[in-house]
């Protein structure tokens, strides 16, 4: 089993679910505070992969549900330095297992990745109101 470094939001609903479906697993899951990481360019980016840039944002980030924000507009660099001084906005969760690094929570990456102890359906990603 792996050893997942755990980006969430602290108290976060849907981070803790997924916490749950990685501990089931037989992961040891090590939580962090994605919110008060001091990042830096060279911290962040290796999370994103080969994804678009507007994959890199949290869709349910208020600024983004309003409009006020608008992924698609970003290029890399200035994604980046908008996530930094804004961390509420980074998809989450963020999770490292050795050197791999991913963002968000897609249940079929995370299975093929690492394993999960049960198939889940559909999106889990976000912070539902409890």
């Amino acid at each position: 089993m792996a050893t997942v470094i755990f980006y969430e939001k602290p108290g976060c609903a849907g981070n803790a679910r997924q916490k749950r479906l990685l501990t089931d697993a037989g992961h040891e899951v090590e939580p962090r505070d994605l919110l008060s990481e001091p990042w830096t360019a060279q911290s962040l980016r290796p999370f994103f992969g080969d994804r678009p840039v507007a994959d890199w944002f949290n869709k349910a980030a208020p600024s983004v549900k309003s409009g006020e924000i608008d992924p698609g507009s970003f290029d890399e660099a200035s994604a980046l330095r908008a996530l930094i001084a804004t961390p509420l906005l980074i998809r989450r969760p963020l999770m490292q297992v050795g050197e791999r690094r991913e963002t968000g929570f897609e249940p079929a990456l995370v299975e093929a990745w690492i394993g999960l102890a049960e198939p889940v359906e559909g999106s889990i990603e976000g912070c539902p109101r409890q």
